[in-house]
């Protein structure tokens, strides 16, 4: 894979695509943790003496609403905070301003372009990569750096589009993240796979392309009801993912001695935080409760498969986290790879923001900037950001 440093980008003027898809809130961020993940590559660029201009997409652009939510000039500010730098915004994402602005910098200035997903108001031109939007852009810098992970699964303007005019390559992020999760084509054994999260459909790509590879899959979240329903228990009024009851079972059947199932639950009788749970083996489950966590006796059975890992892959936390009752045995599972020292990827998506809540997510060998990107790679599939690339 090409990256930022196999292109000669002194002097010039350089586009980079950023993933500052962040969350915020009354116009303020609520984590910048993907803002400080470009800053290597910007610096590089700085350093090299280039005209930068960032480009990047936040939220979903479907009615005139959404503009005022998801304007990037938030992002141009805490920019600038980290950089103590300057940081000029464009409130255009084409046209004369947005033209004159560049045709204004000076080495070592920075710009950023307002919401790439703008152009999606009318046609969804970027998501759906119109090439004459790609075109453009591409014809405003000299070279391209694709450092967005958090899209390279998608085929946008603002990536694809660009990259198929212009010379291009990864920035430091993107290399960083491919490093790690390359560490998963040729695993280290003992390999285990932690899953969580919602629903069985989410990763079926993912169980097929690791069941072969890993050593155990632990299985624990709302998916894990689907795979206690094929085993005929009794799961209440659990999560269920009845389309892929089969699928389970059938992995149950062919993998035995690998799916590790919880053995209790933290049950309750309402979706919600605020009544009191109590632990349950899983034989015992009722008709008129639901199960919101793992039980203490599985996060016993997952730290004894663990702790021997010599590598680890988390996707998913093991209860409903943003309940607070039942983000207790994630949390715990997360201090135990910690103290233990075990290489550890955290998958992206929701495990991640459950890191970075608890304190761990720097502590960890990997904590993907990735959800469905990381997804699609642990799939297996051709990510259409580094296809173009390549």
């Amino acid at each position: 894979m090409k990256t930022i440093k196999d292109l000669n980008i002194k002097d010039k003027k350089v586009l980079i695509r950023c993933d500052f898809n962040v969350p915020i809130k009354d116009h303020k961020i609520i984590d910048d943790s993907r803002i400080k993940g470009a800053l290597q590559t910007i610096n590089y660029c700085l350093e090299n003496n280039c005209k930068i201009i960032l480009l990047s997409h936040l939220g979903r652009i479907k009615e005139e609403s959404d503009l005022i939510k998801n304007d990037l000039e938030p992002i141009a500010k805490r920019l600038e905070e980290l950089l103590e730098k300057k940081v000029y915004f464009s409130k255009k994402t084409r046209g004369v301003e947005l033209e004159t602005l560049i045709e204004s910098m000076k080495a070592k200035d920075i710009l950023l372009i307002q919401n790439t997903r703008y152009e999606d108001l009318e046609g969804k031109k970027e998501s759906k990569n119109d090439k004459e939007l790609g075109a453009y852009w591409a014809s405003l810098g000299d070279v391209f750096i694709n450092d967005a992970f958090g899209t390279i699964h998608r085929a946008h303007a603002s990536n694809v589009g660009i990259s198929s005019n212009i010379d291009s390559a990864v920035g430091f992020l993107i290399e960083k993240e491919l490093n790690a999760l390359n560490a998963l084509n040729c695993p280290e054994h003992p390999f285990i796979v932690i899953l969580g999260g919602a629903k069985v459909a989410d990763k079926i790509g993912v169980i097929e392309n690791l069941v072969t590879k890993a050593d155990k899959i632990l299985i624990g979240g709302g998916m894990a009801f689907t795979f206690l329903k094929a085993k005929n228990i009794e799961i209440g009024k659990s999560l269920l993912d009845e389309e892929n009851i089969s699928f389970c079972q059938n992995l149950i059947k062919n993998y035995s001695n690998k799916i590790i199932l919880p053995i209790d639950i933290a049950v309750t009788n309402n979706f919600t935080n605020d009544e009191n749970y109590r632990e349950k083996n899983i034989e015992d489950i009722e008709l008129d409760e639901m199960g919101l966590d793992i039980g203490s006796k599985t996060l016993s059975l997952f730290k004894d498969y663990l702790k021997n890992a010599k590598l680890v892959l988390w996707n998913g936390p093991l209860g409903v986290y943003e309940f607070t009752k039942y983000r207790k045995n994630t949390d715990e599972l997360l201090k135990y790879i910690v103290d233990n020292n075990l290489k550890t990827i955290l998958g992206g998506g929701d495990i991640v923001a459950s890191a970075t809540t608890a304190g761990f997510k720097d502590k960890v060998y990997h904590a993907s900037t990735g959800g469905g990107a990381t997804l699609e790679y642990l799939e297996g599939k051709k990510l259409p950001g580094l296809e173009s690339i390549k």
